[in-house]
C-alpha cells in the first residue's frame, strides 16, 4: 500500500480515473435499486452518474496524451487515507435517506482528492484538469438539486413519499404490530390462568414474565427465519426479528408488570386496565398504518383478546 503523497502524476490519473469509475458505477447500482419504488430517484442518480462518466473519459484522454494506452491499475484500498465505504450498493432494499448521505460523503471525498491531488501535481496541464474536476464536484451539489427540480416535481415527490411510508410499514410496523398482537394476546392466557389457580401476585408475575421472554425469543426468531427480504422487500431480516421479538416481550410485560402489586384483587384490576390500553393500541396502530378500519380492528383485536383472556380464566379455575 502507497501513501499519498508517494504517488507520481501517471499515478494521481490513474488513481482519479478509478475513483471516477467506481463513482459511476455506485450511481448506477443505486438508480438500479431504487427504480421500482422511487423512480424519479433514479432519474437524478442516473444523471449524477452521467456526470462521473463525462470526468472519466476527461482523465482519460489526458492520461493516455501524456502518458500513453496502458492505464495502470490503482484503487482506493491500494493507497493510504481513504476511508473504506460500506458496501450501501448492495443492501437490498435501500432507503432513500442512506442513499443521499452516502452520496453527499462520496462527492466530499473525490472533491477533497482533487484538492489534494492538484496542490502536489507540476504539470499545469494536470493540474488544470484536476482543478476544474474539484469545482466540477463543488457544482455537484447544485447540479444534483437542478437535476431533483427536473425530476422530482410534486406529482413525483408525492409518489415517493407514498413508496416510502408503504416500505416503513413493511419492514417496521407489520413486524412490530405482529410483535405487539402476540405478546398482548397470546400471554394473557398463561398470566391469567396462574393468577387464577393461585391467588398469588407473585407467581402470575413469574409466569407472566417467562411467557413474555419466551414468547419474544420466539417471535423474534421466527421472523428473521421467515425470509431475508430480498424477494419481499421486507427489510433486513434480523432488524425485523428484533423489532418483532421486542414489540411482542414488550405486549406480554405490559400486563405482566401490574401483578408486582401484592394484593391480587389489586393487581387483577390493573392488569385489566392495561390490557384494555393494549388492545386499544393495537387497534389504532392498525387502523393508523395498515390502512383497516378503526371498527373493524377494534372488533378483530377485542374478539381475540376476550377469548385468550377468557381461556386463561377457565383453565385456572379448573
Amino acid at each position: 500500500m502507497k501513501k499519498f503523497s508517494e504517488l507520481n502524476e501517471q499515478e494521481i490519473l490513474a488513481l482519479a480515473i478509478t475513483l471516477e469509475e467506481e463513482d459511476e458505477r455506485i450511481y448506477a447500482d443505486f438508480a438500479a435499486a431504487l427504480r421500482d419504488d422511487f423512480p424519479a430517484t433514479e432519474a437524478v442518480l442516473k444523471g449524477m452518474g452521467a456526470e462521473e462518466t463525462v470526468h472519466r473519459q476527461r482523465l482519460t484522454e489526458l492520461f493516455r496524451k501524456k502518458f500513453g494506452e496502458h492505464i495502470p491499475l490503482l484503487r482506493r484500498q491500494d493507497v493510504k487515507g481513504f476511508v473504506q465505504r460500506r458496501p450501501l450498493w448492495l443492501v437490498r432494499p435501500l432507503g432513500l435517506d442512506a442513499v443521499r448521505r452516502f452520496t453527499a460523503d462520496m462527492e466530499l471525498e473525490t472533491r477533497q482528492f482533487y484538492e489534494k491531488a492538484a496542490a502536489r501535481t507540476a504539470d499545469p496541464e494536470i493540474r488544470r484538469l484536476l482543478d476544474d474536476l474539484a469545482q466540477a464536484e463543488r457544482r455537484h451539489e447544485l447540479n444534483a438539486e437542478r437535476l431533483s427540480d427536473k425530476y422530482l416535481n410534486p406529482d413525483a415527490r408525492a409518489v415517493e413519499a407514498a413508496a416510502q411510508r408503504r416500505l416503513y410499514a413493511l419492514q417496521i410496523i407489520q413486524p412490530g404490530l405482529a410483535g405487539l398482537m402476540d405478546g398482548s394476546v397470546s400471554t394473557l392466557a398463561p398470566v391469567f390462568a396462574a393468577a387464577a389457580a393461585t391467588h398469588d401476585s407473585w407467581q402470575a408475575f413469574l409466569v407472566g414474565l417467562a411467557a413474555s421472554l419466551g414468547a419474544g425469543i420466539s417471535m423474534g426468531f421466527a421472523e428473521a427465519l421467515s425470509d431475508d427480504g430480498s424477494v419481499t422487500g421486507r427489510g433486513h431480516p434480523w432488524v425485523r426479528g428484533l423489532v418483532c421479538g421486542l414489540m411482542t416481550t414488550l405486549g406480554g410485560i405490559g400486563h405482566t408488570l401490574p401483578f408486582l402489586i401484592g394484593n391480587y384483587r389489586a393487581a387483577l384490576m390493573a392488569a385489566l386496565v392495561v390490557v384494555a390500553l393494549e388492545l386499544a393500541a393495537i387497534t389504532w396502530v392498525r387502523s393508523r398504518f395498515m390502512n383497516t378500519p378503526i371498527v373493524s380492528a377494534a372488533l378483530q383485536v377485542v374478539l381475540g383478546g376476550v377469548l385468550v383472556f377468557l381461556t386463561g380464566l377457565l383453565i385456572g379455575n379448573a
